[in-house]
């Protein structure tokens, strides 16, 4: 049986592409080209489905959720914070999988960013 080899791409609708991509690039230092293309470093990607009345991505509205993985969760949410972007004041930590924060981006989407362990 065929089967996927990784995420290929996340892609997001957008009132001003221009600035969101800045803000992401800016703000969370994703380098992608001109042409969106990102290399990210090499570690776990989690697939998981959660039910529709979940509160977990924020917005009911929002029917899915980005997730970056970090090599500091206090040193980036100091940095989002800095630059004036809508991080929650909540983290959690969950045994044996790593420590979880959010921040919104200027379009409304609910980020997760996680530190492994």
């Amino acid at each position: 049986m065929e089967h996927v080899l990784g995420i290929g791409g996340y892609f997001l609708r957008a009132a001003d592409p221009v600035a969101l991509n800045a803000w992401y690039r800016d703000c969370l230092g994703l380098d992608a080209d001109e042409n969106g293309v990102w290399l990210p470093a090499a570690g776990p990607t989690v697939f998981a489905t959660f039910d529709p009345d979940t509160d977990y991505f924020g917005a009911r509205t929002q029917r899915s959720m980005l997730n970056f993985r970090v090599r500091d969760l206090d040193a980036m949410l100091a940095q989002l914070r800095a630059a004036g972007a809508d991080v929650d004041e909540e983290t959690q930590t969950m045994e044996g999988v790593g420590r979880f924060g959010w921040v919104t981006d200027p379009e409304g989407n609910r980020i997760e960013l996680w530190q492994t362990f």
